[in-house]
């Protein structure tokens, strides 16, 4: 899979590409990541991608020509018959939310993917027009859309085959359940007077699983009650629920 980044600073983006989870994606041949620098489709010798907006107020506005410029520059690199642009998303505060069952979306749809980084006040409004959808990483305000771009690539990385390095780790993430992910402990088993679950060195796999739902579900009903209404549970499940509230409550 393959990912393309409109920027203007290509060199973050190419940097957090050389470490980590994406790395490995990379050298496993699973992704690529490619920084496209929208200054390089100006016009003018003094390759400036942004200008005042019209009807006056503060800070600046990037320019539709470049970005589309770029954009167009992806789709005449085709490659076997398909150009590489795939899906297009415009990185903007009122975009659809990224989440984790997005994430997983964009990894099966087996498209490349497309980022368009805003910075400064945003982007011509025109720039919609060439996209397939604009989305969010949250409700707040980020000084460029660069950071929002590695969240996105970072996490769809991680769900392509042969990534992680053992295949269950992404199943048993948090989000994928529609729950938090259960607590976990490793060496030492004691430290500073905190002791490691009993069960858990028990060696007891099936008290284990029960404990690991149990301290799941609790999680997520203390952090994160309003994803317990969306999650898929068993009938052995909101027994449980309803005991971890009683619990709670006394």
């Amino acid at each position: 899979m393959r990912f393309n980044v409109l920027t203007i600073f290509p060199g973050l983006i190419e940097y957090y590409a050389g470490e980590s989870i994406i790395k490995r994606a990379i050298a496993a041949n699973r992704a690529e990541v490619k920084a496209v620098n929208i200054r390089d489709f100006t016009t003018d010798k003094h390759l400036c991608v942004d200008d005042y907006p019209f009807g006056g107020g503060p800070g600046m506005v990037l320019k539709v020509q470049p970005i589309y410029d770029a954009l167009m520059s992806l789709r005449a690199e085709a490659a076997n018959g398909e150009a590489t642009q795939g899906h297009v998303v415009l990185l903007s505060p009122g975009g659809r939310v990224f989440t984790q069952s997005v994430a997983e979306e964009l990894a099966n749809c087996g498209k490349n993917l497309t980022l368009i980084c805003g910075r400064y006040e945003g982007v011509d409004e025109r720039v919609v027009e060439f996209v397939d959808e604009e989305m969010s990483i949250g409700d707040y305000v980020l000084t460029g859309g660069e950071l929002a771009a590695l969240v996105i690539i970072d996490a769809v990385c991680r769900l392509l085959p042969g990534v992680l390095g053992d295949e269950r780790s992404k199943e048993e993430e948090s989000f994928t359940s529609g729950l938090l992910d259960y607590p976990h402990y490793t060496r030492p088993a004691e430290f500073m007077g905190m002791k490691v679950p009993e069960v858990l060195i028990g060696g007891n796999h099936r008290l284990i699983q029960n404990w690991r739902q149990r301290e799941s579900l609790r999680k997520t009903l203390l952090h994160k009650p309003d994803m317990v209404n969306c999650a898929e549970l068993t009938e052995a499940d909101r027994e449980i629920l309803e005991q971890l509230k009683e619990e709670i409550h006394r």
